[in-house]
């Protein structure tokens, strides 16, 4: 055999591994060489060893024995070797972390030993304590006396002058021992926020950790936060949302926790609560929604005021701010938190089952009405509201921040038009309403707003009679329809998007349009048969065919767009609508700056107003038009600040809604309305306006918009029972001793007699002049046939007659499977018989559902769907102010 195959002899020591490394090892004295190639000098090819291959030579170069090294010295033995390689490669030399682990080939190299693991999270754990141990060291508890101080804010006007001084220091606020507190709203309180309250180190990290997983698994939203937590927040920290608040509410709490005694946290976190209505403390809240001591409370008392800590913007059964806090929607939450409550308490038990039977059965204990302080009067409180609702929704500024106090907040109100429009209004009314005279002439409203176009600002709303008894703000959302005033955002999409060629497919007439021009011709005929873009009869998912009516059913013949807008005729725009498509119609209302959440559901008469956008939305809206198709949001805001250093500022947004040629067209066609069309009441002299008259079925509500290049402005008008258990619009007929109320009457009156005030003093500027757009379209029943030729150019007076004669008569329509009245709770376009149905207009009277013609409505045209009751339309609205308007 020959010597580099002999089998070199085992190691003294080491075990088996040790073996096997010497084993593998070359023997000392000499140097591993290449398998091929010269021998190196002084020595045979015969003496040189042998590998396996490629591969083993590596691992032997590794592991020292390559050539062209320098020899390792020996170590006491082949596995003394082998240690002092798995201890660094060095003999006696040891590194502080072994990795990449010395030793260790391949992927082997990079598993960390469980040694690495164990002192790694050793490391980590102590780190962690210790920061958390210094942290707690140096972190102080503030004084909560100071901390939780409570300021007044100060209103100014646009001006910069004083409004008001109102919120912060004008609430009640007592603070009262635990002995003064029932125990029944410590158990509820308890129960509902913090069960493991008495157990708790003042923060529950599985708690924490159920919130979390709630919220993965989309289930109700739940707070982490225990009472202690709360406490220490509303007293000592901000309500800011920020990790370092959030880690500096961990540690006090905790140091509360310790430090403090449970009953005084407890009473602290009463104490210290905001409750809504303005109330801070549960005496204050005892008396905002029950006014009695909170030592009076009745265990079902305390089981609501409890859930108004989750919330109370949205538990007041009288309702709040936004589009989720109409009152019949915080009542039902109330009635369901409230419930709850009882259960929960019986589940951790701190009440009897027969206990909760009783209070249940006994009903929700409703609280008493709201009363806002004394010095929010008149006009006030709603400008006050709408500020805050803005800043709220606006900045990182809470509800609860705000009403701590403390904050300068400048408006961007009007005082002189303010009251312009407050005395405009109140003229109106005490000319015409005599509520003790005319039974009719009860729970008439009012709402209106002014916005500046370019700029956006709310110069002036109308509320209410009074903030302090009217409490819903009638420039906010309301749920009132606006009926024909809708129709200029129907005729801006079909100049800006065309009306749908009907010779082609559904995928090509998107493609292939025809821009329209406002002296298109439509026929403006009463009943007309409503058709599909393409010319075939519309069904409802009945199978029954639509007859749109038009005011007091009469026939105008075939008339432009120009003379249908100019005397409201409905037939040829919810045609119009038809042809462009209603989800094109909805994409340029909301394009203008109406909000999503206060547009009806899109049905064919979704272009003939059934939305329900606030005074102030509204206005905005036709603000977009006078300033040449430039959107800008309402604001009421254009700066917070506190104690000299700024807060908040409101940032100037714009967006081109509508090309200046589209939105130059829409107003030259609305100064037609207002020169000698259904909106002459509203005439300023020399000065140029621009406006649209709009009422709704069964004469429920009113409205007259317009603008001029300065101001444009939005009158409503509605009836409604503030008192009702029932609430819901009721007709204006007979109201004032006249027989319809339509936008051209008070309305207009009002909005004229207001601008007029308001733009005293102001130069005349004019509208910037249209140039031709689209073409001359023949919409269905109309044809290129000789008719009256309306005028050749935009700006000019329509020839049209208010009822042009047609070349030929139209054919007869047929006689429709369905026809009910235009707001009939008992019939609905495209729904009939469904309660909360999506349909619009009807042909028959009130209550019927079928068949016979039904009776006059506005002068405007009657439109849509306004059964429901006030501030909950379909649609609900709201998120600019961040109450129920926007």
């Amino acid at each position: 055999m020959s010597e580099h195959r002999r089998k070199p002899p085992q190691p003294q020591g080491g075990g088996r591994a040790a073996a096997r490394r010497a084993a593998q090892q070359p023997p000392p004295g000499r140097r591993a060489a290449p398998r091929s190639g010269p021998a190196l000098p002084g020595r045979s090819r015969a003496e040189e060893p042998r590998y396996g291959g490629r591969a083993e030579a590596r691992r032997a170069d590794r592991r020292g024995g390559g050539g062209g090294g320098r020899r390792r010295p020996p170590g006491p033995g082949a596995g003394g070797a082998g240690r002092s390689r798995r201890e660094g490669g060095r003999p006696g030399r040891k590194r502080l972390v072994d990795y990449p682990r010395a030793g260790r080939d391949g992927w082997r190299r990079w598993v960390p030993s469980w040694r690495l693991v164990a002192g790694a999270f050793a490391s980590f754990t102590g780190l962690i304590v210790g920061t958390v141990g210094v942290a707690l060291a140096v972190v102080q508890v503030p004084s909560a006396q100071l901390a939780s101080k409570v300021q007044k804010n100060v209103y100014y006007w646009s001006d910069g002058k004083q409004m008001v001084v109102a919120g912060g220091g004008s609430l009640n606020r007592q603070i009262v021992p635990i002995s003064q507190i029932p125990k029944s709203m410590q158990n509820a309180v308890i129960s509902a926020e913090n069960a493991s309250f008495y157990k708790d180190w003042g923060v529950d990290p599985m708690g924490i950790a159920r919130a979390v997983v709630k919220m993965a698994q989309g289930g109700e939203t739940q707070s982490g936060s225990t009472i202690t937590q709360q406490f220490v927040k509303n007293t000592y920290l901000s309500q800011e949302q920020t990790l370092k608040r959030k880690a500096t509410e961990l540690l006090i709490s905790v140091k509360v926790g310790a430090t403090q005694d449970k009953h005084d946290i407890l009473a602290g976190y009463l104490n210290t609560a905001y409750y809504g209505r303005g109330a801070y403390g549960i005496q204050a809240a005892a008396r905002a929604y029950y006014d009695k001591d909170c030592s009076d409370l009745t265990p079902s008392e305390s089981a609501y005021l409890a859930a108004t800590l989750n919330g109370p913007n949205l538990y007041d059964p009288y309702g709040g701010q936004g589009p989720a806090a109409t009152p019949e929607k915080n009542t039902k939450r109330a009635m369901d938190r409230w419930k709850w409550t009882l259960d929960r308490e019986v589940q951790v038990g701190h009440m009897e089952p027969a206990e909760r039977d009783k209070w249940v059965g006994q009903g929700f204990p409703q609280p008493q009405k709201p009363k806002p302080a004394t010095n929010r009067a008149g006009q006030i409180g709603y400008l006050t509201d709408l500020a805050d609702n803005y800043i709220t929704a606006h900045s990182t500024i809470s509800k609860g921040e705000l009403d701590k106090g403390g904050y300068q907040i400048y408006t961007t109100f009007n005082r002189k038009k303010i009251n312009a429009l407050s005395k405009s209004v109140e003229a109106v009314r005490k000319a015409n309403l005599k509520p003790d005279m005319r039974d009719v002439d009860k729970y008439v409203q009012f709402g209106g707003a002014s916005v500046e176009p370019g700029t956006g600002r709310i110069v002036a709303i109308y509320g209410g009679e009074n903030a302090l008894t009217h409490f819903t703000n009638n420039a906010d959302y309301t749920g009132v329809q606006v009926g024909s005033t809708f129709k200029p955002f129907v005729l801006a999409a079909a100049m800006t998007h065309g009306k749908r060629n009907p010779t082609l497919g559904a995928q090509q007439s998107d493609t292939q349009r025809t821009l329209v021009s406002p002296e298109s011709i439509y026929n403006g005929d009463n009943k007309l048969t409503l058709r599909m873009y393409n010319g075939s009869v519309w069904h409802d998912q009945d199978g029954g065919e639509w007859h749109q009516k038009n005011d007091g059913d009469e026939d105008k013949g075939l008339i432009s767009l120009r003379t249908a807008m100019q005397f409201s005729v409905n037939t040829p725009y919810i045609q119009l609508g038809m042809d462009v498509g209603t989800d094109l119609v909805r994409e340029a209302a909301l394009a203008a700056g109406l909000d999503k959440e206060q547009l009806a559901s899109i049905t064919p008469t979704f272009s003939l107003g059934t939305s329900a956008p606030s005074a102030i939305r509204l206005a905005g809206a036709y603000a977009t038009f006078a300033d040449s198709g430039r959107q800008i949001d309402p604001y009421s805001v254009e700066k917070v600040e506190k104690n000299g250093k700024p807060a908040f500022r409101h940032e100037k947004r714009s967006t081109q809604a509508f090309s200046a040629n589209v939105a130059n067209n829409v107003t030259d066609v609305l100064k037609t309305v207002v020169e000698a069309g259904t909106g002459t009441a509203a005439k300023l002299g020399a000065r140029p306006v621009a406006g649209k008259t709009g009422t709704t079925d069964g004469n429920r509500s009113a409205w007259f918009a317009g603008y001029t290049p300065q101001l444009s402005t939005a009158i409503g008008m509605y009836r409604v029972n503030p008192n009702a258990k029932n609430q819901e619009f009721l007709s204006m007929r007979g109201v004032g001793g006249k027989p319809t109320i339509h936008g051209a009457s008070f309305p207009a009156e009002i909005w004229s007699d207001y601008m007029g005030k308001a733009l005293k003093g102001t130069p005349v500027r004019q509208f910037d002049p249209p140039q031709p757009i689209g073409e001359k379209i023949f919409g269905d029943g109309a044809s290129p046939s000789p008719v009256p030729a309306p005028s050749a150019s935009p700006s000019a007076s329509p020839s049209e007659s208010a009822v042009p004669s047609p070349s030929a008569p139209p054919s007869p329509s047929p006689k429709p499977s369905k026809s009910c009245g235009l707001l009939d709770a008992h019939c609905r376009l495209g729904d009939h018989g469904h309660k909360d149905g999506d349909g619009g207009p009807g042909g028959g009277p009130e209550g019927t559902t079928g068949g016979e013609p039904g009776g006059p409505g506005g002068q405007d045209g009657d439109t849509g769907d306004d059964q429901g009751p006030p501030g909950q339309n379909r649609r609900q609205g709201g998120g600019l102010f961040g109450g129920p308007f926007g």
